[in-house]
């Protein structure tokens, strides 16, 4: 037997995915590169590790057994390399986060120096919807995630990292002939909300009780992307976070409509369970961002003051 580290990764990430496909995707690798891999650890054993049938990919009884012991080894190579850091004096382990979908536009800035610091950290970063982030946090599955919307049926502790700003957004094309009235938007066109269990989702909901809009026409879509494009495209408008639309703004392709009571504000914070003991990354992240994130927040969105 000769299989090396990098085929057992990449047969555990095709059993994971149940794809050559979607394994060369999240491992950045071209499909022909990971085929080649799974193919040379497969000539070092007499018993199929997976099979094709009408086109797709099975793991065979023999592979997922052989998947669960390459587990266990990467982990032990992975133990390994932390233990050579700290002997080393270097923090090491897993820090595992998960934050909303709209967050991927403000918590890499707050990680990045502090990961360029402490190489010997793996960072686990799961982008979702609110109520998936709420739900990872109190089974205890992360070790803190980002809201906008700090949950009421948890206890926990926050630390605030930036203002969150809603405004009422279109496509730059669309012209409204009484901008002074601003309803008279939603007789014009559809508004587009982000799907239920959204935080965005939310915070427009409530925005929209508490002034009585009337919404004649809704179309409802499942990703913060996905509705940007939406919007893009003139299919209707939104509200939208600001931190998502820069780009959008500064190209004149999407336009912010003035509206009595926007934009709404929330703010992104970090949030844990209260009394959780956290391990040495996410304890030093913390203690990180409590006297770094002023100076981020000055560097990275100075933009944000525009508006």
């Amino acid at each position: 037997m000769n299989y090396t580290l990098h085929q057992l990764q990449i047969f555990l990430k095709v059993v994971k995915t149940q794809s050559v496909t979607k394994a060369a995707e999240e491992l950045h690798l071209t499909q022909p590169a990971v085929s080649i891999q799974l193919k040379n650890l497969q000539d070092q054993f007499d018993i199929p590790l997976t099979e094709v049938v009408g086109r797709r990919l099975y793991i065979t009884d023999f592979g997922n057994e052989i998947a669960e012991v390459a587990e266990k080894i990467i982990s032990q190579v992975e133990a390994i390399n932390y233990k050579t850091m700290a002997y080393k004096g270097q923090l090491t382990g897993r820090l595992k986060i998960s934050i909303v979908s709209t967050g991927k536009y403000v918590m890499p800035y707050f990680l990045t120096d502090f990961l360029k610091q402490h190489p010997g950290i793996e960072l686990l970063m799961d982008v979702t919807n609110k109520s998936k982030v709420i739900s990872s946090l109190e089974k205890n599955e992360v070790d803190i995630a980002l809201v906008s919307v700090i949950p009421t049926t948890l206890n926990i502790e926050k630390l605030d990292l930036l203002q969150n700003k809603l405004y009422l957004v279109t496509n730059s094309n669309i012209e409204f002939k009484n901008i002074g009235n601003s309803n008279e938007i939603f007789k014009e066109i559809p508004l587009i909300f982000r799907e239920k269990g959204s935080g965005t989702r939310q915070t427009m909901e409530n925005f929209i009780d508490r002034n009585a809009v009337v919404i004649r026409k809704k179309l409802e879509l499942t990703s913060n992307e996905a509705v940007k494009q939406a919007v893009i495209a003139g299919l209707g408008c939104s509200i939208m976070p600001l931190i998502g639309i820069k780009n959008e703004l500064h190209n004149h392709e999407l336009q912010i409509i003035p509206y009595k009571g926007l934009p709404i504000k929330t703010t992104w914070s970090l949030i844990w369970l209260k009394g959780k003991k956290h391990a040495p990354a996410a304890s030093s992240l913390l203690e990180y961002l409590t006297k770094e994130k002023d100076n981020i927040v000055a560097d990275k969105f100075s933009w944000y003051e525009q508006y």
